[in-house]
């Protein structure tokens, strides 16, 4: 059984807002838990992290389409560029931390949370731009008996 474009894309989607949500979670879960919250910046950046994922993600969840106007149609794409932004921003500042260190403090090691926190920005990042890869593909319709016709402009 083939897939259609259109389930892909709305799997990649909220596939997607779920490994966002996650990130925001497990950066929550390390302000609180294991006292980020302590550390000058850093503990600011973590909330703001979880606060801007949650946010993108339940918007992600939405029924953007219902919106009025051009903004039903490009609301799901620059949500999910702000869902790449803030998993790979989450990635490049833990890379830094673990280098060279950021606002004077360096992460060291591969501990549990830092392995889950590097799979989940992957994951978020690939999810959100498999969508937006398969929003680009002209669709095809096809008459009964007929060859498949290209939406794409000749």
């Amino acid at each position: 059984m083939a897939l259609s474009s259109r389930s892909v894309a709305a799997a990649t989607r909220y596939l997607g807002a779920l490994a966002l949500l996650a990130v925001g979670v497990e950066h929550l879960e390390q302000f609180s838990v294991d006292h980020y919250a302590a550390i000058p910046t850093i503990g600011t950046l973590f909330a703001l992290n979880f606060a801007s994922a949650a946010l993108i993600a339940c918007a992600l969840a939405a029924p953007t389409r219902r919106l009025p106007g051009h903004a039903g149609a490009i609301a799901a794409r620059l949500l999910c560029l702000g869902g790449i932004g803030t998993a790979a921003g989450a990635l490049a500042g833990l890379l830094v931390s673990e280098s060279t260190g950021l606002f004077g403090f360096m992460e060291t090691g591969y501990r549990p949370a830092i392995v889950l926190s590097i799979a989940l920005d992957a994951a978020t990042i690939v999810l959100l731009a498999v969508h937006l890869a398969i929003g680009r593909i002209p669709r095809t319709r096809r008459a009964p008996g007929t060859a498949p016709v290209s939406d794409a402009p000749a």
